[in-house]
């Protein structure tokens, strides 16, 4: 049985109802239901589910194809880093009840893990691992290759590398085995043309196998982004809902890697700290200055509702002016 829960429950039910329906066609047993969020106490502590899988956030990539404000141009200024405290609080209520309701669930996150996994990591809550992101980096990479390819494809890369770097030494690394993939740039330029919306098709399908994994126990070399809180996506190995890294380079020299690539993200977590880039901090400079210059983790729901905020105000149309401010008419002797 899988749960599905969202705020709004006609759109649990939308998607539960759809997921039956494909698995009906693939033959699966598998059944769907759908709940509100308000129940998910209930439901974890009934449930105790192997895995919970966290799609919620209050900040939708898609926006500024769809709605551009100033609101998304503050985004394309700062980077999408700057969105960290929205996409990470549902994932902190999530965390905080599985921690509490069903301890021994793996929590996957799937809104931007390569920053948030961190956080909750900094704040002591539980994440399992990331979906998306490097994910989709090395399912564009695997297509590249022979299909009789045997050889482990292991990617070292971070969010901001579903765009090309500026500087090719920027560029995500990838090995074959242990062997480096000299043209790594060459071999995304087909993922990096796509509507970013329509990867969510190769996306969903790389967590579906995943989730199959970690049902199942099955042994699985994969990449996946925020391992155990970690900044950034790295190759992995998972067996029997346990993870290991399956680095060709040592860890802390992958961290290192994955931080500085945060930063041109927009944002990294150093120890119990949110801290901004340079261009991040920059945008957000003068709207939230104290936010700009940084905050501690455990302070991140009220961020969270100060940037809610700020994105209603720069949503916000400039008011029509009336009539008279838009024609004054000529002032009165005497007024």
């Amino acid at each position: 049985m899988v749960h599905v829960l969202a705020r709004r429950p006609g759109q649990a039910r939308e998607v539960a109802d759809l997921a039956e329906m494909r698995a009906r066609l693939s033959g699966s047993p598998v059944r769907f239901e759908a709940g509100s969020l308000t129940d998910l106490r209930e439901v974890l502590t009934r449930t105790q589910p192997t895995v919970v899988l966290n799609c919620a956030s209050h900040q939708s990539p898609w926006e500024r194809m769809t709605s551009p404000s100033e609101w998304t141009n503050l985004l394309r200024r700062g980077g999408f880093g700057l969105t960290l405290p929205l996409q990470a609080g549902p994932a902190i209520s999530l965390a905080r009840a599985v921690a509490a309701a069903s301890p021994k669930s793996l929590l996957v996150n799937g809104c931007f893990p390569d920053a948030v996994n961190p956080l909750l990591k900094a704040l002591g809550l539980p994440v399992f691992c990331g979906i998306g992101n490097v994910q989709t980096l090395a399912a564009a990479l695997h297509a590249t290759l022979p299909a009789d390819d045997t050889r482990t494809l292991r990617v070292l890369a971070h969010h901001v590398h579903l765009h090309a770097p500026d500087d090719a030494a920027d560029e995500a690394l990838a090995w074959l085995d242990d062997a480096p993939l000299t043209d790594v740039t060459a071999r995304l330029a087909k993922l990096r043309a796509v509507d970013r919306r329509e990867l969510n098709a190769v996306t969903g399908h790389a967590v579906a196998l995943l989730v199959e994994n970690l049902l199942t126990g099955a042994d699985t070399r994969t990449n996946v982004p925020g391992p155990l809180g970690l900044p950034g996506g790295y190759p992995v190995r998972i067996r029997d809902s346990s993870l290991t890294l399956d680095l060709p380079v040592e860890e802390d020299v992958a961290v290192r890697r994955n931080q500085r690539d945060g930063r041109r993200d927009g944002v990294v977590v150093e120890g119990s700290d949110v801290v901004f880039g340079e261009t991040a901090r920059a945008a957000l400079l003068p709207h939230l200055p104290d936010v700009a210059a940084g905050f501690p983790v455990q302070d991140t729901a009220s961020v969270c509702d100060r940037l809610l905020e700020l994105r209603d105000r720069l949503r916000s149309p400039a008011p029509v002016p009336n009539e008279e401010e838009r024609w004054p008419s000529l002032a009165r002797p005497g007024t």
